[in-house]
């Protein structure tokens, strides 16, 4: 007998008969054996519902307050779901975040966990219980309820997972598995048979919705096998491990892309050895994330620094910059907007030089000017115009042959 965790997102658990068909794969692995730990996110798009609710009330409500609303939505998923498993004759009982013993920062809306108290749910698996648990929430040492941010639900069923010690975590969701791209732009994109964690904790960063990076980050922390699955068909996942012994053959996984994306450059700062640290100190300092960094020198005197920011960032980016424009001593700021980041993916990039180089000729064969590039030994990002992101991509998968299936290992 071993130990599964499931987990099923909003659109797995979005409607009465889609609980029901979570139940009868998470009585299947009951049935196989398995104790079984079943982590849920909220209903379809019922978290936005009470956002928008929320904000017709109060435009500006207190953090605390939307933590207290928002963990009302898994709530109702967990009781259905452990309503459904018992009208089916298997036992099972609901938690919320807080009564399985998850432990949180004292942070609202996005706090991380610090610790998890296993002793309740140990209790029930071993009464042969099926437990189910509610994802995305957890409470701070002083008893406030918190949640854990975007793809929390991902967060705590791998964080269970590990604490638990748990054979396998399946996420369940309404794609098939982790793919070369995103199959809802390119007709040729393949499902990948297995990927490291490092590879899909890459994708996750550069815009692959799949599984939120913390998950993954999880993941490879507590060695933590996780496959992504279809709560709908019956067949293989992607396998996540630490050194996938499949589709080896690939130097590039996948292709991962985002748009809303804007350059911002700063000009006519001085040339100076703190001037990176500075700007981007004082960025960070108010809360503003940067990409993508390029520094170039126009004098002895004078250099300019262009970073990449999200474009819903950038009027925040502007403001910031210009309230410290007398310690900053820059000259002006330049904006570009309407721009995308394409990026490749793949291990086998360490081994194989002159990726990045075939990359750049594909796109310039295409006639896509790449404006801002960023690398590390498994990916190579670039930024290009976003009326070209999707040709891009389609490109760049027909180079790498991305739609080949390769051999299983």
């Amino acid at each position: 007998m071993g130990l599964i965790v499931q987990k099923f997102g909003g659109t797995s658990v979005g409607s009465v008969e889609k609980i029901q068909n979570a139940a009868n794969r998470v009585i299947q692995e009951k049935q196989n054996g398995h104790n079984v730990v079943v982590v849920v996110s909220a209903m379809g798009k019922t978290t936005d519902q009470l956002v928008s609710m929320a904000e017709t009330i109060n435009s500006h409500p207190s953090k605390r307050e939307m933590d207290m609303l928002l963990t009302t939505g898994e709530q109702v998923t967990i009781s259905l779901l452990s309503m459904a498993l018992k009208a089916k004759g298997f036992d099972a009982v609901s938690y919320t975040g807080w009564q399985a013993g998850i432990e949180t920062e004292p942070i609202h809306g996005n706090a991380r966990i610090t610790d998890i108290d296993t002793t309740r749910i140990q209790d029930q698996l071993g009464c042969g219980n099926i437990v189910v648990v509610a994802g995305f929430q957890g409470a701070s040492i002083d008893g406030e309820i918190t949640t854990l941010g975007r793809g929390g639900s991902d967060t705590t069923a791998v964080a269970l997972a590990a604490a638990l010690n748990a054979d396998k975590c399946d996420i369940y969701t309404d794609v098939t598995g982790v793919f070369t791209t995103d199959p809802r732009f390119i007709k040729g994109a393949r499902k990948l048979a297995g990927i490291s964690y490092d590879e899909m904790l890459e994708l996750a960063n550069l815009g692959a919705g799949v599984l939120h990076p913390r998950a993954v980050e999880f993941a490879k922390n507590y060695h933590v096998p996780l496959e992504v699955r279809s709560s709908l068909e019956h067949e293989n996942g992607t396998i996540i491990e630490e050194e996938t012994t499949l589709e080896q053959n690939l130097v590039v996984r996948g292709i991962a892309f985002e748009d809303q994306v804007t350059r911002v450059t700063v000009c006519g700062l001085p040339n100076e050895l703190t001037t990176l640290s500075t700007i981007f100190t004082t960025l960070a300092a108010n809360g503003i994330n940067v990409d993508i960094i390029i520094q170039s020198s126009t004098s002895q005197e004078k250099t300019s620094i262009s970073f990449s920011v999200k474009t819903g960032d950038l009027d925040e980016t502007v403001k910031v910059l210009e309230q410290f424009k007398n310690n900053l001593n820059y000259e002006k700021i330049e904006t570009e907007k309407e721009l995308s980041k394409v990026s490749i993916v793949g291990s086998g990039m360490i081994s194989n030089p002159g990726v990045a180089a075939e990359m750049f000729e594909v796109l310039a064969n295409e006639g896509i000017q790449v404006k801002m590039v960023s690398t590390s030994e498994i990916k190579v990002s670039t930024v290009i115009e976003h009326e070209k992101m999707v040709r891009a991509v389609e490109v760049l998968h027909e180079a790498f042959q991305l739609s080949k299936q390769e051999a299983v290992v």
